[in-house]
């Protein structure tokens, strides 16, 4: 205690209006040494006894022992204001200390916690505690407690109205009880009485912690004996619920801040991650651009797609896709997910091209997802252009093969500019085909689709082969050229393969025998594909539906169906070895041959017709089938063969 405070008090003892005949009682200041000595020790005050029973004991006389109770009542008065004064500092140093935590608030619970044990010290109570309301449940519940040693009563929640603290916060209110269970005034239930029989209190002092007008908990002092609750202690819990308040606010208020700077964060991040996003989209659009302006193709598109995924992505045909997620893709216009994949389906209204896959990928962000479906419209945008150009280009050939087939008064220069640009040189030899589909559709529709589908193909072909293709009654008619090692029999056999394929049906093919200069002769293609005409309902009569063949591949039937009635190589085809052999060695096998035939194939009349030995006839004969093959004898070659004969033998002048 501070010299001025004990001076303050000796000056307010002095100062006191004196009672009547206190003049008479004025004592020396030997009287009032003891007890300004018992306080300065800050005895209790019971010590302060001891002066007046030490002068009674000694027989002092009554004015001293008057003197002496004067001084001890001067002495207790002084020593309670002291006593006051230093609670109240002890107080305001409390609540200085919390104030100061407060402003430095780092952790809630520490807070709060300092709070109850600081309420708890200084009203000297066994239990300090803190409940907060939950809006949510309409109820509150226990934060804080401070020298609680009940499980169950650290675990209460109190309705509002219920038990003590329930009342304080529904009346916003401070309320007091010496005896808890003796007071009638409170709604006593199981739950809480439980729980505060377990901590064993009796006197309970319940303040609320306000914020503007709501309450939002209440803080508690409690004993477990009886006990009356003063103005100043209820006053003093009240000041440090403002502060638990005030704290609790501050912490709300934090931790919104702190929400708002997260989530400005989260939204900075957000943001950096959009303009990322934008950036790497005007990239791919501007990768994609390009690809179109210079005229890259589908696998251009897929390679520029792999770089910005960072992963490799493939243009796949239908067929080779998984059919469900392909479908599905399809369906709902976006890409989806194949076990490790992401399947994007290539598409123009209903026409399903294929898919664009994105392989061993399986983390997409939708970012990512829309840059593979824009990378998909993409390539059937292009796929769209090739088509519309190959179409028109199909078309143009189309029309050239139409004019040479037709127009036979066009002029052959011009002819041959126009196929020069296509890429076809009508000065090399070419063969004429006429290809059919042989199935029947079952409808007009069909029909119509089965033949731009061979159209199509054909058109396909001839442009890869540098040839002409246009649909001519009913099928296809192709102007291609022959390679020098190559036979008309062969690339129409090829030519019926490749379509075949292509269209999934059995394709017939007919060919003309090789035409050349076409430059100069451009009527020549319209002969020529009479006679492959010719040769595919021929092939068809004979029921080689889904063959290639030309005139030569049957026999003098090809005089037949050759337009331009090919005797000499039909002889040369047949016993042009025979003739040429004779020519070269001065023998006589084409006269045997003659006359083997004319004699019924018997090698006896022969040599008689020849006038030689039977050994003689079977030489030639077996030089005859060295030459001509050992099925020279066979029925259908020995008609050719004697076919040949007759017309080779008319072929020769006669002698006059």
């Amino acid at each position: 205690m501070s010299r001025d405070h004990v001076q303050s008090a000796e000056r307010s003892a002095h100062d006191a209006p004196a009672p009547p005949g206190a003049a008479a009682r004025r004592t020396p200041a030997a009287v009032e040494t003891p007890f300004l000595d018992l306080l300065a020790r800050g005895a209790s005050a019971d010590a302060y006894e001891q002066p007046v029973l030490v002068a009674r004991a000694e027989g002092a006389p009554a004015e001293r022992i008057a003197a002496l109770e004067h001084a001890k009542g001067l002495a207790l008065r002084v020593r309670s204001e002291l006593e006051g004064r230093r609670r109240r500092e002890a107080e305001l140093s409390a609540l200085f200390e919390t104030a100061h935590d407060l402003a430095g608030l780092r952790d809630l619970d520490a807070v709060l916690r300092a709070i109850v044990q600081r309420a708890r010290s200084l009203l000297g109570t066994d239990v300090a505690y803190l409940s907060l309301n939950d809006p949510v449940r309409g109820d509150t519940y226990m934060r804080v407690t401070e020298g609680s040693v009940a499980a169950r009563f650290q675990q209460l929640r109190l309705g509002m109205g219920e038990g003590l603290g329930g009342l304080v916060a529904q009346t916003a209110r401070p309320y007091v009880t010496d005896d808890y269970f003796q007071d009638a005034r409170f709604q006593h239930t199981r739950t809480i009485d439980a729980g505060v029989r377990d901590e064993g209190l009796v006197a309970i002092l319940g303040v609320p912690l306000m914020l503007g007008h709501h309450v939002i908990g209440v803080l508690f002092a409690a004993d477990r004996r009886a006990r009356v609750f003063e103005r100043e202690q209820i006053a003093l819990l009240g000041s440090f619920a403002a502060l638990a308040a005030a704290a609790i606010d501050t912490a709300n208020l934090l931790a919104e801040t702190r929400s708002a700077l997260a989530d400005l964060e989260r939204a900075n991040e957000i943001i950096q991650d959009r303009s990322g996003v934008i950036e790497r989209a005007s990239d791919v659009h501007d990768r994609l651009a390009e690809l179109v302006l210079r005229g890259g193709g589908v696998h251009d598109v897929a390679a520029a797609v792999s770089q910005v995924l960072d992963g490799t992505v493939e243009f796949t045909e239908a067929a080779a896709a998984p059919a469900r997620a392909l479908e599905t893709s399809r369906a709902e216009g976006h890409a989806v997910r194949h076990e490790d994949d992401w399947i994007a389906a290539v598409t123009a209204g209903d026409e399903l091209f294929g898919a664009l896959v994105l392989r061993g990928h399986p983390g997409l962000d939708p970012v990512d997802q829309l840059t593979l479906e824009r990378a998909a419209m993409v390539t059937s945008l292009l796929l769209l252009a090739r088509r519309s150009a190959a179409e028109a280009e199909q078309r143009v050939r189309g029309e050239l093969l139409d004019d040479l087939l037709d127009a036979r008064d066009r002029d052959p220069r011009l002819l041959g500019d126009r196929a020069r640009r296509l890429g076809a040189d009508l000065t090399a030899t070419h063969v004429v085909l006429a290809a059919r589909l042989d199935a029947t559709a079952p409808d007009a529709d069909h029909e119509a689709d089965a033949r731009r589908r061979l159209w199509a193909a054909a058109s396909h072909l001839a442009a890869t082969g540098h040839g002409l293709a246009a649909a001519r009654d009913g099928g296809t008619v192709l102007l291609l050229p022959l390679a020098r090692d190559d036979d008309a029999t062969d690339l129409a056999r090829r030519t019926a393969r490749h379509l075949g394929t292509a269209v999934h049906e059995a394709v017939t093919v007919g060919a003309s025998a090789p035409v050349e200069d076409l430059v100069t002769h451009p009527d020549a293609v319209a002969a020529a594909y009479t006679e492959a005409r010719r040769c595919l309902d021929a092939l068809g009569l004979l029921g080689r539906s889904g063959d290639g063949a030309a005139a030569e591949d049957f026999g003098f039937l090809g005089l037949l169906l050759a337009g331009d009635r090919n005797v000499t190589g039909f002889v040369d085809r047949t016993i042009g070895p025979v003739v040429a052999y004779d020519e070269r060695r001065g023998t006589d096998l084409v006269r045997t041959l003659d006359a083997y035939f004319a004699c019924g194939m018997s090698p006896a009349r022969t040599k008689d017709e020849l006038h030689v030995h039977v050994n003689t006839v079977a030489q030639r004969l077996e030089r005859v089938g060295r030459l001509l093959g050992d099925d020279w004898q066979s029925p259908s070659r020995a008609l050719e063969i004697q076919l040949a004969l007759r017309l080779h033998r008319l072929s020769i002048p006669q002698a006059h």
